[in-house]
């Protein structure tokens, strides 16, 4: 299966994305929150710096309940946070 390449947006949101989900985890380790959360300790690290722009939801939602972060709230400020618009070419 092919993957289509990632538009500026959504490489956009996954920045954004992590940079909530550190910002969070505030002085707390990144391993303990990985393990709390049921991922790998370098899941969270690419996650946290955009290296996995579009994490599964199930991870999300993980890392979101560990946190104390809302879903509704974090998918409302990714959607608030856009870069210029790009069109994907199919």
């Amino acid at each position: 299966m092919v993957r289509n390449p990632l538009t500026d947006d959504e490489r956009h949101r996954g920045l954004v994305l992590g940079r909530m989900l550190q910002q969070a985890r505030g002085a707390r380790s990144a391993a303990a929150v990985a393990f709390e959360a049921g991922i790998s300790l370098d899941t969270l690290r690419k996650i946290e710096r955009g290296a996995i722009a579009t994490p599964a939801f199930f991870t999300v939602a993980a890392l979101a309940r560990v946190l104390g972060l809302d879903l509704t709230t974090l998918a409302g400020a990714l959607g608030d946070d856009k870069p210029q618009a790009t069109s994907r070419v199919a």
